[in-house]
């Protein structure tokens, strides 16, 4: 695989997975979801990835917090409690007999439809949730080689068009960008907003240290990132400054470190931004400060009673 936040070591065990699909359980050859649905026909759908880690869904108050909010905002009715999620969350990693180092996918789509079209009064019954669990270990060269990334010319839409804050199915602004990237030879986008603000990467939230501080966007345009949210409180734990604001490409090329994060890849160096090296080059000592931090909370997490 090719150099990116989501890279991780192969493992022969999730060739035949259990998956959760509208009620039913399937191994992954079988795991099929109707063509009506209504994320393949019209990307109407919300999702969640989580990571399982030591027995524990690490930060899962904080994603079920984002599910239900970002349904909430298209207008989505889950149809399931947080506890039954929770339950069926459980009962996948069981039945997959994993113990840590697991990558979940929660799906929930508006449902199946009669015809395709995007009208959702044409669903019958109600949502569809398929999870996907698989048994996952980031690649550790990822964080010590880092990553490079091309800004895109596709910018991050503005809330009155689609609220970045969601974590929705619609992710073609973002595909379109890392292709960008890809075909540029770098690993991944940079995205800037409406205004020319960095806004975000394709897949993960950027930041960069600037005369010791750290900086990431205003959050306006992007996703309301778990770990980016964590970053945040970490640092004012470990003393550092950290602003949320708005910041240019020109502060990038002559920042002294810059990270990205993910709730797969945890913090990951960015080493160069469009031919710009950042730094020397690898990871600085306040990007290696947060993720140990970062690394601190989740076993602490895992740890706890």
């Amino acid at each position: 695989m090719a150099t990116t936040t989501h890279a991780a070591l192969p493992d022969e065990r999730n060739h035949s997975v259990w998956i959760f699909v509208d009620g039913e359980w399937l191994r992954r050859a079988d795991a099929k979801i109707s063509v009506f649905d209504s994320a393949f026909l019209v990307g109407d759908g919300v999702w969640e990835g989580l990571r399982y880690h030591d027995g524990v869904f690490v930060h899962l108050d904080r994603h079920l917090d984002r599910l239900f909010s970002s349904a909430a905002g298209v207008h989505l009715d889950i149809g399931k409690t947080r506890a039954e999620l929770t339950a069926l969350l459980q009962e996948i990693v069981d039945r997959n007999e994993m113990k840590t180092d697991a990558h979940v996918r929660m799906m929930v789509t508006r449902g199946t439809k009669r015809t395709p079209l995007q009208d959702p009064r044409l669903v019958d019954g109600g949502p569809n949730i398929v999870i996907i669990a698989l048994h996952k270990k980031p690649d550790p060269a990822v964080s010590s080689i880092g990553i490079r990334l091309t800004t895109s010319t596709v910018r991050r839409p503005p809330p009155e068009t689609l609220d970045q804050r969601w974590n929705c199915h619609s992710k073609i602004h973002e595909v379109v960008a890392l292709m960008q990237a890809i075909e540029a030879g770098t690993d991944e986008a940079l995205m800037l907003d409406p205004n020319g603000n960095v806004a975000t990467c394709n897949s993960t939230n950027f930041f960069i240290v600037t005369d010791g501080e750290v900086w990431t966007s205003s959050g306006e345009f992007c996703l309301n990132g778990i770990t980016r949210n964590l970053v945040l409180e970490l640092a004012a734990a470990e003393g550092l400054i950290a602003h949320e604001k708005n910041f240019t490409l020109d502060d990038v090329y002559q920042a002294e470190e810059s990270f990205v994060t993910g709730t797969f890849g945890g913090l990951t160096p960015v080493v160069e931004v469009d031919g710009h090296m950042i730094g020397d080059g690898s990871q600085g000592p306040i990007t290696a400060r947060l993720s140990v931090a970062r690394n601190r909370a989740f076993d602490t997490e895992a740890l706890a009673p």
